[in-house]
């Protein structure tokens, strides 16, 4: 358990106190641009790749116990929901957004807000945080609590980070941005700052994220051990 909540710790905790917050600004200030995002993927992954090793080992440990179990309506009720987070995660990756790593210049052009960014401006964040509590409704035992509570939590408080520190970078051409666009998802829309277009978001993305998620469903027990489906 310790060796898990450690890694979970540390995967949190280098992305909300780091690389959202001014210790970023000044480490970029200290190695540059470059060095600094080299170092800085180079410890995600490495601590990405402890939490899913501390996890593995952590589910047939006697600590780990269950406080609840999987019934129909809450498999029925996960499965729904990676069917949006997998839309939210592909439209997310397929759509250039100023919130990304060096893609700031979507901001110069007039269609900056269009298709999944009316609906929220971190949509891939939202695809991970939907994705986390689908599988926390499905895994009561306190492992999965620390893995898929800790990718739930950076992913809701990762929004916030990104858009303090887009805030500080870009100030004005970030400010416009983010009035006509909401981190909750589907608040601009229902506010009247912005209006949902389907045609924008098309259909040979959402046809790739039902792709992948029907490809998921097939894997799933052959990359985790454990059946997806009921």
């Amino acid at each position: 358990m310790t060796n898990l909540i450690a890694a979970a710790a540390v995967f949190v905790l280098i992305h909300l106190l780091i690389s959202g917050t001014r210790v970023r600004d000044a480490l970029v200030a200290r190695l540059g641009e470059g060095a600094y995002m080299g170092l800085f993927s180079l410890a995600s992954v490495a601590a990405l790749a402890w939490l899913g090793f501390a996890y593995a080992g952590a589910r047939d440990d006697a600590w780990n116990l269950a406080y609840w179990g999987v019934t129909p309506a809450g498999r029925h009720l996960q499965l729904s929901l990676q069917v949006i987070a997998l839309l939210f995660i592909v439209l997310g990756l397929a759509t250039p957004n100023p919130t990304s790593v060096k893609q700031e210049g979507v901001l110069d052009r007039d269609d900056a807000v269009k298709g999944i960014l009316r609906v929220t401006r971190h949509p891939f964040l939202w695809g991970v945080a939907i994705w986390a509590a689908g599988h926390l409704i499905v895994n009561g035992d306190r492992a999965s609590l620390i893995l898929f509570g800790s990718l739930l939590v950076l992913a809701v408080f990762g929004t916030a980070s990104i858009d303090a520190k887009r805030r500080r970078a870009l100030g004005d051409r970030w400010s416009g941005f983010a009035a006509r666009t909401s981190n909750i998802p589907f608040a601009a829309v229902l506010t009247g700052r912005q209006k949902l277009s389907l045609g924008e978001i098309g259909v040979i993305k959402p046809a790739i994220a039902l792709g992948v998620y029907a490809a998921l469903l097939f894997a799933h027990p052959y990359l985790f051990g454990v059946p997806a489906l009921p």
